[in-house]
């Protein structure tokens, strides 16, 4: 959002002083501004200046201010955890920032630039207040590490260590609904990150005429308000986005790689994407297969035989977490409750899949 305002700024006083410009150096049509008349304003270079500079301000000189701070900050990410001394610490880059745009107009005498000095000057004082800004949430532990002093340096005692790793979650991992019940376990350390852009795909699904999907746009979202809630559980909701990629996939990728975060996801496609470009990945199902008992060749098993199988003769039973097991010979038994030997079991990128056969006395 204060990206969006910024690029504003700069149109308004790059269409300003383009206009002022064209005046000074004698290349301005000879115009007289009426309501009657206004389309011929439309034709004198003054529009086109003023066209040329709203251009100009709002993509190239913010693209380029942009890029040089690119590189050392992105302060919306560092205000996810707002404490009174990060809001000292903006203030006093602000301030810095001020006071090093007055000087600037000050030792080269902008203000008295004819015509477009005072645009010149708030332009310059909005500029450097904003690296002033930037640049103070940007090193925020280094200036709060020079103004204070904590307590537990005092004491002299070890600093705790971080627990765990960031961790961005997107749509079908929070859809899904285990995530929640993973965390609760414990299993999972560190900071959940919700990007924005992940919660207006969520809201438009919880929007959507269909059933189906709206219910699972509504309950993702509620999951998300149950973690919230959930004080062993942190979980930082970011607005940076990447207004040039238009995938949601692909915004995730590009967060993690800003961030050196990890992704938690069931979408198997994504993983795919994420781990061929160096991103590392937590898949739900990946977990849940490797959380499923192991079952050997020669164990006995009670199952109840549900349908026919695809093959002739086949009967397929369920276990309790899911698992398919085909039967042997099974068909004769479906609706029952037997028992069963395993004959062999089948590890597949969906699943796992057992075999067994009815277990005569």
């Amino acid at each position: 959002m204060l990206k969006k305002i910024m690029k504003f700024i700069f149109a308004i006083f790059g269409g300003i002083i383009a206009f002022n410009l064209v005046d000074i150096f004698g290349l301005s049509s000879d115009y007289t501004f009426n309501w009657q008349n206004i389309e011929g304003f439309f034709l004198t270079t003054q529009f086109f200046a003023v066209l040329f500079g709203v251009l100009l301000g709002y993509f190239i000189i913010f693209y380029s201010l942009d890029k040089l701070l690119e590189f050392i900050m992105s302060f919306e990410l560092k205000l996810k955890e707002i404490t009174w001394k990060k809001i000292v610490i903006a203030i006093i880059g602000l301030i810095i920032g001020l006071i090093t745009g007055s000087i600037i107009n000050f030792v080269f005498s902008i203000p008295k630039i004819p015509r477009i000095g005072m645009p010149l000057q708030i332009l310059v004082n909005i500029t450097f207040t904003y690296i002033g800004f930037a640049l103070a949430v940007h090193k925020e532990k280094d200036i709060t590490k020079f103004l204070f002093v904590s307590d537990k340096e005092n004491l002299n005692l070890p600093q705790q260590n971080k627990i765990g790793s960031d961790k961005i979650l997107d749509t079908s991992v929070i859809i899904d609904g285990r995530i929640y019940d993973i965390c609760k376990t414990g299993f999972i350390e560190g900071n959940f990150i919700i990007p924005e852009f992940v919660l207006e795909e969520l809201q438009h699904i919880a929007d959507s005429s269909d059933d189906l999907k709206r219910n699972r746009g509504r309950r993702g979202l509620d999951i998300l308000r149950q973690m919230q809630n959930d004080v062993k559980i942190n979980v930082d909701i970011v607005n940076h986005d990447f207004e040039e990629i238009s995938e949601v996939d692909s915004k995730l990728v590009k967060l993690a790689q800003f961030l050196g975060a990890k992704v938690l996801t069931n979408d198997y496609n994504l993983n795919k994407v994420a781990e061929l470009q160096g991103i590392e990945v937590l898949n739900i199902n990946e977990l849940a297969n490797a959380v499923k008992p192991v079952v050997l060749p020669g164990e006995k098993m009670e199952v109840k035989v549900i349908k026919e199988g695809k093959e002739n003769g086949q009967g397929v039973a369920y276990l309790d977490d899911g698992t398919m097991i085909v039967i042997e010979e099974g068909v004769k038994y479906i609706g029952d409750d037997i028992s069963v030997l395993v004959t062999s079991v089948l590890q597949t990128a969906a699943g796992r899949m057992i075999f067994a056969r009815p277990k005569t006395n």
